[in-house]
Parts: structure tokens; C-alpha cells; sequence
């Protein structure tokens, strides 16, 4: 199968000064011994994955080491010459409206540097306790605001290829499993219980509107074991804000993975 590159002619300059495709390169990631690449897109149990190929590669030996991966996000980067001759790609695609509310768990809510970035980059005109869901997602309108941070970025800026040999979903996460056993003779490596990123490492709480709430009337909430339903997280009005600014993310995940898995048709 000859592979294209999804961003390789976006400009005419020289390919390293061609700012999109460097940065989908920067997050496609070499399974040597498979000759395999893999495009990590943030918030799509990226962590798991490269801890799977941190140990595929003989970096680490076990899950117990995870924490390795956080420095080393750039170790496994393929060169071109590496991207070319690829045997087999994957990345893991997540529904857009799911991703954006694990973003703001994880990332806002918890007060991560991440959140401080986004205060930045809103001039330091806001307060930590200004960022409800809903003022979130109706920052995500702005461009500028959506490509901050590759937590929220669209997902399809990461993925280098034209095309994948395989395309898996975090919500059908049991396939990444299944597949890498048997086309790359690779075991998975689940860090989600490491990371406690997963909603399944929670239980959920009620309310009324809750994309109102305070940031940190949710993080009391969490520091307790409990967490918001991303589904309750959105109104009417969220939704289709989320449809205009994700328009392309979500036209791609209902291409590649289908409509059943979206939280909203």
C-alpha cells in the first residue's frame, strides 16, 4: 500500500518548514520491531498506548514504569524515511463532544499548568473560576483558542496519513487489544487506572445544568470519587456549538467509525 501525507503539500516550502505536517509527524510514534507507526492523539488513551510501545520498544518493562512516557513523548518520533517505508499505521479516534469533556475534567478542573495556560490566552482577562463548561465550549469557537492545546486540538491535525490501515475508537477500546496481539504481536498495557484520566475510575453525581458549575465545585466533587456524566455536561446550545467547531472532527469519526458512538447525531 503506498501511503500519502495528509499535509505534505499544505505549503510549497521546504517539508521542514511545513508547520502542519511537522506536527502530525511529531506525533506519529515507531513500534520498531513491527515497523509499524502510531499517531497519538491526546485524550484517546494515549497514555496506555505509549506506555504498549515504550515497552514494545524494550524501554520499559512494565506498566509500573509508566510514568516514563511523560518525559519521552518525542523518543519514538519517525523520521520520513521511517513514515515511507511503514508495514502498518493506527491511530485511536475518540468521539469529539466526549474528548472535549475529558479535556476539561482533567485539564481545567483539576487546575493543571494547562489551565493556566488557557487563561493566557485569554490575556489573564478571566479567573480560574470563570471557566464553566459552557464558557469553555464557547471558547472553542475561536481558533486561536481550539488549536491552544493539543488536549483540545481537532484531532485530525495529528494524523500525519491520508489514510490508516487501521482506525480504532476509545469507545470500542477492546479492538486495540484484539489487533495489536494479532497483527503486531504486541500486548496492550491498560495505564488507565494508572493515570485515573477514565470515567470509569469514578462514579457520577446529579444536577441541575451543570455546564454552570464552577470548576471548583466539581473538583470537590472529584477529590471525593465522583465526576459529572459528559452527557449531562451539554444543552441544546452547547451541542451545536460543539457541531461548528468540531464540524470536521466529527464528520471524520462518523466516516472511519460510524454515528452509533457519538454521544450526539
Amino acid at each position: 500500500m503506498q501511503r500519502f501525507f495528509r499535509y505534505s503539500t499544505s505549503n510549497h516550502n521546504n517539508l521542514e518548514q511545513n508547520p502542519k505536517h511537522k506536527f502530525a509527524q511529531r506525533h506519529a510514534l515507531n513500534v520498531y520491531n513491527a515497523n509499524a507507526i502510531y499517531s497519538f492523539i491526546p485524550k484517546n488513551a494515549c497514555s496506555s498506548l505509549r506506555t504498549t510501545i515504550a515497552h514494545a520498544n524494550g524501554l520499559i518493562k512494565d506498566k509500573s514504569e509508566f510514568n516514563w512516557i511523560h518525559n519521552n513523548n518525542s523518543t519514538f518520533i519517525a523520521n520520513l524515511s521511517e513514515l515511507i517505508k511503514a508495514k502498518y499505521t493506527f491511530t485511536v479516534l475518540r468521539c469529539p463532544f466526549s474528548r472535549l469533556v475529558s479535556s476539561y475534567l482533567d485539564k481545567i478542573v483539576t487546575r493543571d499548568r494547562i489551565a493556566w495556560n488557557y487563561i493566557d490566552v485569554h490575556q489573564r482577562n478571566i479567573d480560574i473560576e470563570d471557566i464553566t463548561f459552557e464558557f469553555f465550549v464557547q471558547s472553542m469557537m475561536k481558533p486561536h483558542v481550539r488549536n491552544s492545546d493539543i488536549h483540545w486540538r481537532p484531532q485530525k491535525d495529528f494524523l500525519v496519513y491520508e489514510e490508516y490501515d487501521d482506525y480504532f475508537s476509545l469507545e470500542n477500546f477492546s479492538n486495540v487489544e484484539n489487533t495489536l496481539k494479532r497483527r503486531l504481536g504486541i500486548k496492550l498495557i491498560d495505564a488507565r487506572s494508572l493515570t485515573k484520566h477514565g470515567a470509569d475510575q469514578y462514579d457520577f453525581f446529579d444536577g441541575r445544568e451543570l455546564w454552570k458549575l464552577k470548576p471548583f465545585e466539581i473538583l470537590t466533587q472529584k477529590l471525593n470519587g465522583k465526576i459529572p456524566r459528559a452527557v449531562e455536561m451539554y444543552n441544546d446550545e452547547l451541542k451545536n456549538l460543539v457541531i461548528n467547531s468540531y464540524k470536521n472532527d466529527i464528520d471524520f469519526y462518523k466516516e472511519k467509525i460510524g454515528s452509533e458512538t457519538l454521544m450526539f447525531t
